[in-house]
């Protein structure tokens, strides 16, 4: 069989003495680590879309300069195949058991839609055979509702009903396609579902229809039985000024007022997160602590440049924060840690993609290292439990939790009590031990 990446050897564990940049250092897949497999903890995950269909473009470079020479650029079925077979030469020799991919990287567009749909199923086919013949597995599909010129004024929010219609005939088909490969999730991104200006916008109308869009999404998979999580990735700008699912917070709200709160969870990106001016793992814990983290994409961005670079991880602070939130809910399953990462257009040799992937694996395996001693050693929860301590021995804070009191109440005994005084957040203390662990 054609090899793609003839001069890479199968990337294994040799520990962090090792000096060779084709191995990794601390991903050990078959440790243990809290009663799990690192494997099973991390779930890593590789995208189509970056990995495979990047080029190096970026938006004041659209020439491209990262080779892929299993591609010859064109929109063949035969040239989809070739892809598939890279993929999973990649995932094989990386040790990677998941994949990635928008329904357009991985099948061209026919001339029509029911062309269009024969394209897919072939090409499903060919991706069935290499999962029946390897341990390598779907963590989700979706569907690309933004990039054809059709979709310029958005998918499922948009003006024109036709046009929705289309991105409601590519969810259909996209479903389909997680459904028939036994993906673990399905993921929807509004990448153009938001506003340029609110001068020609009915916003309200919009979110209506967007969520009797996700209504059906819901009806369809159980008409289908469908056993994959259903995520939403919020993002809060780029391409549009707005897009609708800003953060973490303004999805569940948006969950919520619809009534599809059951149904969906949250797919994280953290560069995204930073794009709303939050904290990398802000979206993580907030999604989480209401029990909506379903699957995280494992990227980072770039402050000084201020735009969604997709950059492969490397802060071990961040990994750590984000697998500490991870280890708390009990794992990812059936979610994981995608790569939806791309090189630098100036990475332009083929094994940069091998080093970055590495790179990234061992520092969120680093992250997970660190996160699981601080779960054993218990320091930040036992200063946690003392900072809210009012709230689990006082009588009357209990009756609040229990909505048992009234502000009347609550003012008579402030009244008893007094002035209260201040007790010390200890952020400094908090962040030196942090660092601490990081070693």
């Amino acid at each position: 069989m054609q090899t793609h990446f003839p001069t890479i050897k199968k990337i294994i564990y040799e520990g962090p003495s090792s000096k060779n940049p084709f191995s990794f250092k601390y991903y050990n897949p078959e440790e243990v680590i809290l009663g799990k497999k690192m494997k099973d903890h991390l779930r890593f995950s590789v995208c189509l879309w970056h990995t495979f269909r990047n080029q190096g473009q970026d938006i004041f470079g659209l020439i491209p300069t990262i080779p892929k020479p299993w591609d010859d650029n064109t929109q063949s079925v035969e040239n989809a195949f070739r892809r598939i077979d890279a993929v999973f030469e990649f995932l094989d020799k990386l040790g990677i058991e998941f994949y990635t991919f928008h329904d357009c990287d991985l099948a061209p567009e026919g001339a029509s839609l029911e062309e269009t749909e024969s394209i897919l199923v072939k090409i499903t086919d060919r991706l069935l055979e290499k999962q029946k013949n390897t341990n390598i597995r779907c963590l989700f599909s979706t569907q690309n509702i933004f990039s054809h010129p059709r979709f310029m004024n958005g998918g499922a929010t948009n003006p024109d009903f036709l046009v929705y219609c289309w991105a409601a005939a590519k969810a259909k088909m996209a479903l389909d396609v997680s459904k028939r490969l036994n993906a673990g999730n399905h993921v929807f991104w509004g990448g153009r579902d938001g506003y340029q200006t609110m001068l020609n916008t009915d916003i309200r109308q919009e979110l209506d229809h967007l969520a009797k869009f996700m209504q059906m999404v819901v009806d369809y998979k159980k008409k289908i039985d469908g056993k994959f999580q259903l995520l939403i990735e919020p993002k809060p700008r780029e391409p549009t000024k707005h897009q609708y699912d800003y953060d973490a917070q303004t999805v569940m709200g948006f969950l919520k007022e619809y009534h599809l709160d059951e149904h969906f969870k949250l797919n994280i990106e953290p560069n995204h997160t930073t794009l709303a001016g939050h904290e990398y793992e802000h979206d993580i814990v907030v999604s989480s602590c209401y029990g909506k983290l379903g699957s995280i994409d494992c990227n980072s961005g770039d402050i000084m440049v201020g735009w969604d670079t997709d950059q492969f991880p490397m802060d071990m602070k961040k990994t750590t924060l984000v697998m500490l939130q991870v280890l708390r809910q009990g794992g990812l399953t059936p979610g994981g840690l995608n790569f939806d990462c791309k090189l630098r257009r100036e990475s332009v040799d083929l094994e940069d993609l091998f080093i970055a992937h590495i790179g990234g694996i061992d520092c969120f395996s680093r992250g997970l290292r660190y996160a699981a001693k601080i779960m054993e050693e218990k320091v930040f929860d036992d200063m946690l439990k003392q900072r809210y301590l009012s709230w689990t021995e006082n009588e009357l804070a209990l009756k609040v939790k229990k909505g048992e009191t009234s502000l009347e109440e609550l003012m008579s005994y402030a009244k008893q009590k007094g002035e209260p005084k201040p007790i010390s957040g200890k952020q400094e203390f908090c962040e030196t031990l942090l660092n601490d662990y990081l070693k």
